[in-house]
């Protein structure tokens, strides 16, 4: 049975959603208009963020809060925080590409003990509390069960323009690719996430990455039962990296090594 604080999330997820699915079916006509989409994107990210505040905030207005678009704001109680990105995958959602989704986490006492990734366009919500276990449209999710890296396929973001992570992000699918049945670049890190969890994927790894891009995702893959690191020794909470890497227990090892390689 779900908390108090994750019907809350899943409450403040879902109303998000609507908004944006209705901004979604918007885009494909603005895709021909001489100005483009961008202005009117932003403002549906923006407007998400702000549903999801008032949700959550209304509710536990003492928690601290990190949002993508608000940015940091401390809350009476220090040990808790708020983790959101309003909508992940922005350049999808920008070309009419239905793979985006909806994040919240909870962080307390710098560790995610609940969380919340919702697609609306394929209405999949993945949800997850601390020692409760994860779950999707409330079918319970396991990370595959994969053991050799030539059968296993991963998923990683790779840097547009000219991220400085571009480099070394070149370098892992050059010695990736080779070994594994495919890499994929889905442009969603909470979607990618919620994806090892639910076994799709074997894993998942990403350089200049941020809290909100992963905290939900972090829990989700843990509480089913996979492995969940920073790519480089990080003392802090591990929403807060800025790089990830995440896979089953049997692939973790090996595939960890591969990206966390410095040739």
């Amino acid at each position: 049975m779900a908390s108090a604080n994750l019907n809350v999330m899943i409450k403040a997820a879902r109303k998000a959603g609507r908004s944006l699915v209705k901004d979604f079916r918007e885009v494909e006509n603005l895709q021909v208009s001489t100005k483009g989409p961008g202005d009117f994107v932003s403002r549906a990210d923006r407007e998400a963020e702000r549903i999801i505040k008032e949700e959550l905030r209304g509710a536990r207005p003492n928690y601290g809060w990190l949002g993508e678009e608000t940015g940091m704001e401390p809350g009476e109680d220090p040990t808790r925080r708020w983790i959101v990105d309003p909508l992940d995958g922005t350049t999808n959602f920008l070309h009419g590409l239905p793979h985006w989704a909806v994040s919240i986490a909870l962080e307390h006492k710098g560790e995610v003990v609940a969380a919340v990734v919702y697609d609306p366009a394929k209405d999949e919500l993945f949800t997850a509390e601390k020692g409760d276990g994860a779950f999707v449209n409330d079918q319970r999710l396991r990370v595959s069960g994969r053991r050799d890296m030539s059968g296993a396929i991963f998923a990683t973001g790779v840097p547009f323009g000219a991220g400085k992570t571009l480099p070394a992000t070149l370098k892992d699918l050059a010695r990736l690719m080779p070994v594994c049945a495919g890499v994929r670049r889905w442009g969603s890190a909470a979607l990618d996430m919620a994806y090892v969890a639910a076994g799709r994927y074997d894993g998942y790894w990403e350089r200049g990455i941020r809290a909100w891009d992963v905290g939900a995702g972090i829990l989700l893959v843990r509480e089913a039962g996979g492995f969940v690191e920073p790519l480089r020794p990080f003392d802090g909470p591990i929403a807060d990296a800025g790089s990830i890497v995440c896979a089953n227990s049997q692939l973790f090892d090996g595939f960890a090594a591969i990206v966390r390689s410095r040739d």
